[in-house]
């Protein structure tokens, strides 16, 4: 394996382990030590490691030059009950975790854009930033995606009323409860209709915030 692809991976890895530590800090914040508790508000990547999701599906996406990058880590616990506000709280918790990885985006694409980073450390620096940018942007945006079990689920469900958040409920039980093979089958299908209207929206953002043309690089 080139040493690119070891730093793309490593680089999801570390953006997967963020955002799910996230998700911890957050739902700590507002009453639910749940996480803090299970020793899982750490940047320690053992602790959040997925076999599948954080290790072989990247690896083998990388391996085979796939144009679309995803990957999970084990799911950050905690309890909705805990929660001081019982109508937002869920949302907030779920969009701390993309919120995260557009702030990390943010900041890798300023030092890109505002010259400092190849002022500091010469233009080959932007091979290895660019990359961290991409990366981010693009968890961010799948996780926003409102199917359960991402993150944007968890956000429509806030916006619904009280029978709608019932109904999305039940949606939500019956994906859980066919666990994997719902969640591979929707990333099949969506990497075969949606990746590549995904990746240009994707491209377009990270060129927006980075001010270079990503093939140039």
């Amino acid at each position: 394996m080139e040493l690119g692809s070891i730093f793309i991976i490593l680089v999801l890895i570390l953006s997967i382990v963020i955002h799910e530590v996230a998700h911890g800090y957050a739902a700590n914040f507002l009453g639910d030590p749940t996480a803090r508790l299970q020793g899982r508000l750490t940047l320690n990547p053992i602790s959040h490691i997925d076999l599948l999701g954080s290790i072989i599906i990247p690896g083998l996406l990388v391996l085979t030059s796939q144009p679309f990058l995803f990957g999970w880590a084990k799911p950050v616990p905690y309890n909705p009950y805990n929660l001081k506000n019982q109508k937002w709280g869920e949302a907030f918790v779920a969009f701390a975790g993309p919120a995260t990885n557009i702030i990390l985006a943010l900041i890798f694409a300023f030092l890109i854009r505002s010259g400092l980073a190849e002022a500091v450390w010469g233009s080959s620096i932007l091979e290895l930033l660019v990359p961290i940018v991409f990366i981010n942007i693009l968890l961010a945006l799948f996780n926003m995606i409102p199917i359960p079990p991402l993150d944007g689920s968890k956000i429509l469900k806030a916006f619904l009323s009280y029978r709608g958040q019932m109904a999305f409920s039940r949606f939500e039980a019956m994906m859980a409860q066919h666990g994997v093979i719902v969640l591979f089958l929707f990333i099949f299908v969506f990497m075969l209709i949606f990746a590549p209207i995904f990746s240009v929206v994707i491209f377009s953002v990270v060129e927006f915030l980075t001010g270079l043309p990503l093939r140039g690089i």
